[in-house]
């Protein structure tokens, strides 16, 4: 692979995978943004945009937020509508359960360092941080727990390149992310 799309919901996820996939993917593969206006506009033109693609040496990554959804039938309607483009050995999709900001959840010492926050970090012991996955509504656990100054797009920004992949981030969906990237790479 030298080419690897991120067909992605919202702005906030270009600004954490552009952080964590240099830790990644070796410096060959070139990647390329596609940010969708919400989850309807990423299902709604995901066939013709993966299709579409005719560079060669190319992989996808899917990503989208479960929100209030189910995450296995989400994921399944996604990889019909892949299936339907031919090039499903060449996708990976994931889904960040509940939010993206369950993964900065999993792992607030990055929310410490990115943030310029104080002792945030002595949080993750607690239950809710331990299974960020589980929260209804990491957003606005992130917010409360950053005394009001987390924003989507410039938390990203801030929080991403502080975020571990070695595997000590409690974020389970998170943890599939890095390995089902890594996997698409070997493959």
């Amino acid at each position: 692979m030298t080419n690897l799309v991120c067909l992605l919901e919202e702005p906030s996820a270009k600004e954490m995978l552009i952080a964590i996939l240099p830790k990644i993917l070796p410096p060959t593969v070139n990647v390329r943004y596609i940010v969708f206006e919400g989850k309807q506009d990423l299902e709604k033109h995901l066939e013709r945009r993966i299709r579409g693609w005719l560079i060669p040496d190319t992989c996808f990554l899917v990503m989208r937020d479960q929100d209030s959804g189910d995450c296995v039938k989400i994921k399944n309607n996604l990889l019909a509508t892949i299936l339907r483009t031919e090039k499903c050995q060449q996708t990976t999709v994931r889904i960040a359960c509940h939010e993206l900001e369950s993964f900065y959840l999993g792992d607030l010492q990055a929310v410490e360092q990115g943030l310029k926050l104080k002792k945030i970090s002595t949080y993750q012991q607690q239950s809710k941080y331990r299974t960020p996955d589980s929260l209804a509504n990491p957003a606005e656990e992130l917010n409360k727990l950053s005394g009001n100054t987390y924003q989507k797009i410039q938390g990203s920004r801030a929080i991403a390149p502080h975020l571990k992949i070695d595997g000590s981030n409690t974020s389970h969906s998170f943890q599939v992310l890095i390995s089902g990237i890594q996997k698409l790479i070997i493959e």
